[in-house]
């Protein structure tokens, strides 16, 4: 069996609410969906999630052209698509970085594999450790009075953590923010918040040394990535746990941070890690280290969320912490998955009282909606198809 076409769909998914956080307000996800044909009819499919060009530097030109003018032609077009060793290995040779465009290829790869064996991704991954994984959600950055109702509807679903993004005013606003969500929640729920890089080590330190009172778990990111130096410095001054998350990208990055003892813990996305295959080496690294991992999204449709979904039941040291996997959630503003009706998927993984649950079928176990991928085509950008 070979891979005979290779189509790229750039599509945009409208949020039912928008997501705020330092910097930035997202309206609307900008991703790609990837099919991969076999000359005996089978079709391997993936979606990219969020093209974030501030978190990765990519987007959906950039892996679009990646894809079709370097990827297609030079290492997929007749090639077997169970060989996933060997094209993850010649895509990083041929383009270093571009992790998000390689992770969709490496996801549509586990997908069509999992379709010609009729095994799950799971299966390919080592099998199930867990039935399904304890989840935490994302919230935005806002007003008491805004997030305090939205965390206490998390707590309410089940979820093992609410996290909460900075940056919806002052730092003084980012503490009232806290204060009054650790008021309404209580001692015993698992509360922490994501910086995404935005501080200054002066910020940081003064801020976290005033959050201290409200017992969060945990602070992700909250120096610029490329601050490893001052996370490690940062940590040994403050009594909360630093997470690296824009600063744990590549394996070298976690070289560094683990030699340097700049974080308590890692955040993946299996995007930043460039796919299923690679995430597992991310996830060794950090087994090693004896470092937990908590594991998010780009933000995308059921099927964006599916290949990290197999990842997190069948790798042992992953599967021992709560994750935060929901892209469709954050894409139809609900809690659980019974309340999604026109996703991109048919058939979303199902997320319910606050654990998430991989599909069983074979590959992803996802079926494309048709009529939702017409509906969501980017104005303005055309599919591309490459053949053999």
């Amino acid at each position: 069996m070979k891979i005979v076409k290779v189509e790229i769909i750039p599509i945009t998914t409208p949020l039912r609410r928008p997501i705020v956080m330092r910097g930035t307000t997202i309206s609307g996800i900008h991703s790609i969906v990837l099919k991969l044909h076999t000359d005996e009819g089978l079709i391997g499919i993936s979606e990219s999630g969020d093209t974030s060009s501030w978190y990765r530097g990519e987007t959906q030109d950039s892996m679009t052209a990646m894809i079709a003018d370097f990827f297609a032609p030079q290492i997929l077009l007749g090639e077997d698509p169970t060989k996933i060793e060997k094209i993850v290995g010649r895509m990083d040779i041929m383009a270093r970085d571009n992790n998000q465009a390689k992770a969709t290829v490496d996801f549509a790869l586990h997908d069509l594999t999992g379709k010609i064996l009729n095994v799950p991704v799971f299966t390919l991954l080592g099998g199930k450790t867990v039935d399904r994984v304890p989840l935490g959600l994302v919230l935005s950055a806002g007003k008491p009075e805004v997030m305090v109702p939205e965390a206490l509807a998390v707590v309410k679903e089940g979820y093992s953590f609410v996290k909460l993004k900075t940056g919806h005013g002052t730092l003084k606003d980012d503490v009232a923010m806290v204060a009054a969500v650790r008021e309404a929640v209580g001692d015993d729920v698992d509360l922490f918040i994501d910086v995404n890089g935005f501080w200054t080590y002066d910020q940081a330190f003064a801020t976290i040394r005033a959050l201290e009172k409200y017992n969060l778990s945990k602070i992700e990111q909250p120096l610029p990535a490329w601050d490893i130096e001052g996370m490690a410095r940062l940590r040994g001054k403050v009594g909360t746990a630093i997470y690296a998350d824009e600063g744990a990208q590549e394996l070298h990055d976690l070289y560094n941070i683990i030699e340097k003892r700049a974080a308590d813990g890692l955040m993946i996305k299996t995007q930043k890690a460039g796919g299923l295959l690679k995430a597992k080496r991310w996830l060794t690294m950090a087994r090693l280290a004896n470092l937990p991992v908590i594991c998010g999204c780009m933000v995308g449709s059921g099927l964006e969320a599916s290949p990290a979904a197999h990842l997190l039941v069948a790798d042992d040291w992953i599967s021992r912490f709560p994750q935060e996997n929901a892209g469709p959630l954050h894409i139809h503003d609900v809690l659980n998955s019974a309340a999604i009706k026109d996703d991109l998927a048919l058939n979303v993984p199902r997320f319910e009282g606050g654990y998430l649950y991989p599909n069983d079928g074979p590959g992803l176990g996802i079926t494309i909606n048709d009529e939702v991928l017409k509906a969501l085509a980017s104005p303005g950008k055309s599919p591309r198809v490459i053949t053999l």
